[in-house]
């Protein structure tokens, strides 16, 4: 399978509904790119909690999240962005469990409107410091707590009712 800028999130999933490893070709950019992100879970004492960040630039409550990388999976991006945003490692699922729009506002100026497709990662490893840690806040709250963190309401709505997946693989 070969990513380019053109593919649609159906596109990024193989045969079997897994992720598979992109080979990103040069392309011009079009209108809605597409990103991989990671809702880091973990347990603490029975309960659900969810790990968020803030953004560099507006300091706003996100999940971590990133341009593809060639030759890796989706999975695999969002879990290089979950260790490098927010400095958490885990055990990555494979399968996208949603979708939410954004728009990027670059460095450089021009807007982007953005698809984040979401895989979870059972946090196991939390570093103290790690590659972002003086850009950001790390943050573990409910699920409820972080749908209302958030600013984006499809993002809200994907933390609020966001249940583990079964790990007993």
């Amino acid at each position: 399978m070969t990513f380019t800028d053109r593919a649609g999130p159906d596109e990024m999933i193989g045969e079997r509904g897994m992720s598979a490893a992109l080979r990103i070709a040069p392309t011009r950019k079009r209108d809605v790119r597409t990103q991989f992100g990671a809702i880091c879970w973990r347990m603490r004492q029975d309960r659900l909690r969810l790990c968020l960040v803030t953004t560099r630039t507006t300091r706003r409550w996100m999940v971590p999240k990133g341009w593809p990388i060639s030759g890796a999976t989706p999975a695999q991006a969002a879990a290089t962005e979950a260790f490098e945003e927010a400095g958490v490692e885990g055990r990555m699922d494979d399968r996208c469990v949603g979708f939410f729009p954004y728009t990027k506002v670059m460095d450089d100026g021009p807007a982007l409107p953005c698809i984040v497709a979401l895989f979870p990662l059972r946090v196991d490893r939390v570093h103290d410091d790690w590659p972002e840690a003086a850009e950001r806040e790390r943050r573990w709250v409910s699920p409820r707590k972080a749908s209302q963190l958030v600013a984006l309401p499809e993002l809200a709505v994907l933390l609020r009712d966001f249940v583990p997946p079964c790990t007993s693989r």
